[in-house]
């Protein structure tokens, strides 16, 4: 087998174990033995972080680090009040620790009680356990819709074929035998076996891929990757401007001491801080994946929150997504040929030898055993058939009517294609039963039908709508988000479903395509997914084509799917959206699982996807309004050589009031304005001009109280800059909680009465935050903030603001 070339150099998979493993498997004094020796499938691999990786994710970090020398610059000055700011840090550290932690016990508990497990043979008894469970050598059996637990051997199979794509890249699934290797991450998509473990926890291929190549990436954030642009972005201003600052101030006209001078320009730089944005934006995440898991759904990457928000196209499974996927059995309608006993017989004998796949599982309890099995070929999603060759020298063949009679003659076989045509398009789910003397054809890792096919029988499958599959489909419409229905079935039978639910555009069975049809080339695909919203007869790589179709015209697309079928487009999708209920293949690579299966918690995850967008975008832009505001005054200073307009204990006032606590409510308010793309362009649009109106304004009020109020001194002229940023702050709070909710101005208001009691009470205003309030200072106040929260209220009018706040 050819190995893709993005692979890294890791040996395959062998029977690397010691004697083979009797068909009884390991006893449990072997078990015991093999725990002891740690030679078990725990693996150190892990998808979250550890206790003490949390702690140092939230508290060593570049700006922690720069806030902690400033605070210790600022405690020599001999001013305590000026270090106050070092509170800030430790109270955002201190709360990001214990939320994240928190929300690791949630989810951790949350994830052991929904853990893969595996089903071994130990003490010649089956047995289930949890795949962190299985030891060296344990007899493993797996079936369709498995994901491999471990690196094996082959040791008995019946049709057994699996997908290595995720691993390897390749395409086609490989059959394989007795004494084959299979890796761990593989998926079973045919067939069943037994697989000796050779090789468990991080000695796995799997475990070895991940550690070495990190082939499976997590969901790209915009939130993210914007943040972190701005944060390098404020690192290289903080760089550059620092010494500038500091020059200024020890130059300053003002005459300033060396106390003064360094408290400029701790006051500079601590302003030009995010010292809380990254973590709003990971509260918000972990908020919301809490939230969303309280509602049955787990969030397996916590961007993908965010993710879903992004969404505009929702690919949709019919079996288990619009209709449960526990189908059962109707009616078995004989067709001209074998008499019923033989046909159930027949039936028996199939399905007692594929019981793999569901709806052979599902037959398997109406139609016992008649004989026994020579030849099985299992039933793959690919060719839509499973077919068996009994002792007796007949062969059946059960399958999708236009497959297992891809072009029928005239007589008999036309008349069952018609009668099962008939049936699709009234949403019945119909298989045909097959009788020939010949044997399948069985060619490497495929299948052939058995020549002179004859029909035998309709089976008939019962399967019924989702309640809420309606209502979901709904609020996607309205949402404006696309639906694409892609499905195994027959064409007719989604189009009659797809029609029921209220899928846009889709009216019957006729409005469905048969996927056999579809271009292989990408651009011509897109065209017509564009186009169709139902495909029928879609195979698992067509699925995973047609997600990266639409990926190339720019669409951000959400798969939901169940079966093995769907574990390739799953992974392929920006978000993979499975069923709790379906294989664990499914489960494994998905970022989200309905736990329990519901396909309504899905309008619930979006929602949460747009509230953390929208609500970060907020506070991010308050944020860096002080970022430019304090990078504005700074670069005034360092042109006039003045004293810089605030103290440090100024701009803990400021930030607290106007952006850390505001900041805070307003990430974790409800929002449903609907994602719109761009979220760093549209900051910075308001972040820019506001900054650069309340930098300018802070530094007019400075200069007025010295220049115009009778020689007030440099604690006056900066109580004066103070009062103008918490005025035009404030009104920009207004302005990013639009539209106003009783809890909103309950926050602003609750905002402004701490500030007017701060400025107040005096022992806070002189003895707490160093104010030198006077009648007109606060003239001159009044006098400059309130135009220029007017100008605020214009520039954010002008830039459409308004529009895009939900």
């Amino acid at each position: 087998m050819e190995r893709s070339a993005r692979m890294p150099v890791v040996p395959l998979p062998g029977d690397t174990a010691g004697p083979s493993t009797p068909p009884s498997g390991l006893t449990s004094a072997e078990v015991a033995e093999r725990v002891a020796a740690g030679r078990t499938n725990a693996s150190t691999v892990r998808t979250s972080r550890t206790t003490g990786e949390i702690v140092r994710a939230n508290a060593f970090t570049f700006f922690n680090g720069l806030l902690a020398a400033l605070w210790v610059v600022a405690m020599m000055t001999g001013r305590w009040q000026n270090a106050l700011f070092g509170g800030v840090v430790v109270a955002n550290a201190g709360i990001g620790i214990v939320q994240e932690l928190r929300a690791k016990r949630t989810l951790d508990r949350l994830a052991v009680l929904n853990a893969p497990t595996a089903r071994v043979v130990r003490d010649g008894a089956p047995a289930e356990l949890p795949v962190a469970d299985v030891v060296l050598d344990d007899l493993l059996e797996i079936r369709a819709g498995d994901q491999v637990p471990t690196d094996g051997v082959v040791r008995s199979a019946t049709g057994l074929a699996v997908d290595e794509s995720l691993l390897t890249g390749e395409a086609e699934p490989v059959a394989k035998e007795p004494g084959d290797g299979v890796w761990s991450g593989a998926i079973v998509v045919a067939g069943r076996a037994r697989v000796q473990a050779t090789a468990v926890g991080d000695d796995a291929y799997a475990a070895r891929l991940a550690t070495e190549a990190r082939r499976f990436t997590t969901t790209f954030s915009e939130l993210v990757a914007d943040t972190n642009r701005l944060l390098r972005w404020i690192a290289v201003v903080l760089v550059v401007v620092a010494p500038a600052v500091l020059w200024s101030q020890f130059r300053s006209d003002d005459n300033l001491g060396w106390r003064e001078a360094v408290t400029g320009t701790v006051a500079a730089l601590v302003g030009m801080v995010p010292e809380g944005l990254v973590l709003l934006t990971t509260l918000a995440f972990m908020v919301a994946t809490v939230s969303l898991a309280r509602r049955q759904v787990l969030v397996q990457e916590l961007p993908a929150v965010e993710g879903l928000a992004r969404v505009d196209v929702v690919c949709l499974d019919k079996t288990g997504t619009l209709t449960h996927g526990d189908v059962r059995f109707d009616r078995l309608e004989p067709l001209d040929g074998p008499d019923e006993a033989e046909l159930r017989a027949g039936l028996g004998t199939l399905v007692a030898a594929d019981t793999a796949n569901a709806t052979a599982a599902a037959l398997a309890a109406t139609f016992p055993a008649g004989g026994t099995a020579a030849q099985v070929v299992p039933f793959s999603s690919a060719r839509k058939w499973s077919a068996v060759h009994t002792g007796h020298g007949v062969s059946w063949v059960l399958g999708a009517p236009e497959m297992v009679l891809p072009a029928p003659g005239p007589g008999a076989p036309a008349a069952a294609r018609a009668r099962a045509d008939e049936l699709a398009a009234q949403g019945s789910r119909v298989l045909l039963l097959a009788r020939a003397t010949a044997p399948p054809v069985v060619a490497g890792d495929d299948a052939e039908l058995p020549d002179g096919l004859v029909p035998a029988a309709l089976v008939v499958m019962a399967e019924h709508l989702r309640e809420d599959a309606a209502e979901v489909l709904g609020y996607f419409t309205e949402e404006g988000v696309a639906l694409t229905v892609i499905s195994g079935d027959n064409p007719r039978t989604v189009g009659a479903v797809a029609a029921a639910v209220g899928v846009p555009g889709v009216t019957g069975a006729a409005d469905a395509v048969d996927a056999r049809t579809l271009p292989d080339d990408p651009d011509e695909l897109a065209d017509v997914l564009e186009r169709v919203r139902v495909f029928g007869r879609v195979t698992p790589h067509q699925k995973r084509a047609m997600v990266r179709a639409l990926q190339r015209r720019g669409h951000v697309v959400a798969m939901t799917g169940d079966g093995v079928n769907d574990a390739l487009a799953l992974k392929d999708a920006d978000i993979g959206v499975a069923m709790g209920n379906g294989s664990p293949a499914t489960r494994a690579v998905a970022q989200l699982v309905l736990l329990d299966g519901r396909f309504a918690h899905l309008p619930d995850a979006v929602a949460e996807g747009r509230r953390v967008i929208a609500n970060i975008e907020r506070a991010a832009s308050l944020f860096l309004v002080k970022n430019v505001y304090a990078l504005v005054m700074a670069l005034i200073t360092v042109v006039t050589l003045a004293a810089y307009p605030l103290a440090p204990v100024h701009l803990t006032l400021i930030s607290t009031l106007t952006i850390g606590v505001p900041g805070f409510f307003l990430a974790l308010l409800p929002n449903r304005r609907r994602y719109v793309p761009g979220f760093l362009r549209r900051v910075l649009r308001f972040s820019l001009p506001t900054g650069l109106v309340t930098g300018a304004a802070a530094y007019t009020g400075y200069v007025l109280t010295r220049e115009l109020a009778g020689g007030l001194g440099v604690e006056a002229a900066r109580t004066t800059a103070t009062m103008i940023v918490l005025v035009v702050g404030l009104w920009t709070v207004v302005v990013l909680a639009r539209p106003l909710s009783a809890r909103k101005v309950g926050l602003v208001a609750g905002l402004a009465g701490a500030a007017v009691l701060v400025l107040a009470v005096p022992p806070l205003a002189e003895g707490v935050f160093l104010l030198e309030l006077s009648t007109r200072a606060v003239l001159i106040a009044a006098a400059v903030g309130v135009p220029a929260a007017l100008v605020v209220e214009l520039a954010a009018r002008l830039g459409g603001l308004s529009d895009q706040r939900g």
